[in-house]
């Protein structure tokens, strides 16, 4: 038994670990909804453009009174007035959504904490189209250009939209070869042969190599999306913000397998000079 593989082994079990939660969070209420990729704030939408002219909706005109009327009072309710939900959170099968409790604002004692309600079927390849969520929610007679909702938003997620595929993929490559090599870790801390060694240092840096390619994938969909809904989504009550604990998430597991691969091929070179 060779104490000295223990470390590659247990890196390779957290990163695995890692990399699941990565896929699966988010896929159903209430678990690791804080590890999104995103999450789209609407829950001020409308607040400041909406189109009250003579061909809109006299939903939206008389909203927009009421609005004019309280607004520290509506502004948690305008989302609901319209027929959405306060957010949206983007994961990597599912999006979910909900409502902020106890409001939308926050005050000098209480931040408000998401509610997520529901989330979406779990889908391969799933990409997130907020535009799309968004109006089939809308109320009757209400559309996403009554709301004035920025065009860029829909050119930034239609331009990621091959990314996000690849990204998945990679995803799956990256779980099974760390899967693989945390089974061959096994026999390799037990007989020290230096051919498990080497298998299991190309399995850690193939698994480092997926992993870190999907982790700069999702890292730069997520900045190019949150930036254009910050840019463009200002005027309308839109807002969006990343994904840090994904992001720690994904690129902690790749750094493990990095780590584990060196430490394989430690553990290769050192068993072939005992064996010579």
């Amino acid at each position: 038994m060779r104490l000295t593989a223990i470390f590659p082994l247990l890196c390779t079990l957290i990163a695995f670990i890692l990399s699941l939660l990565c896929i699966f969070a988010g896929s159903k209420t209430g678990y690791i909804q804080h590890a999104d990729i995103l999450t789209l704030n609407t829950s001020m939408l409308g607040r400041l453009k909406i189109d009250t002219s003579e061909s809109s909706p006299s939903f939206l005109k008389s909203l927009k009174n009421d609005i004019k009327g309280e607004v520290n009072d509506f502004i948690g309710d305008v989302a609901r007035e319209f027929g959405i939900h306060d957010f949206y959170s983007a994961h990597l099968l599912d999006y979910c959504e909900g409502y902020f409790t106890p409001g939308a604002i926050a005050n000098a004692t209480i931040d408000p904490e998401k509610n997520v309600t529901r989330c979406s079927n779990h889908t391969a390849m799933f990409h997130f189209d907020p535009s799309s969520v968004i109006q089939k929610e809308l109320k009757p007679g209400i559309s996403l250009a009554d709301l004035r909702w920025p065009s860029a938003i829909k050119d930034a997620v239609r331009a990621v939209k091959i990314a996000s595929n690849v990204m998945f993929v990679l995803y799956c490559v990256g779980v099974a070869a760390t899967g693989l090599a945390l089974i061959g870790a096994f026999p390799a801390v037990f007989s020290g042969g230096h051919m498990a060694a080497l298998a299991n240092h190309l399995l850690s840096l193939l698994a480092t190599l997926t992993l870190g390619i999907a982790s700069a994938i999702v890292s730069v969909i997520m900045s190019k999306i949150v930036n254009e809904v910050n840019k463009h989504g200002n005027d309308v009550g839109i807002s969006a913000t990343k994904g840090t604990t994904f992001l720690g998430m994904t690129w902690a597991a790749t750094a493990l397998m990095f780590a584990s691969a060196i430490a394989w091929m430690y553990e290769f070179v050192a068993v072939r000079r005992q064996q010579t």
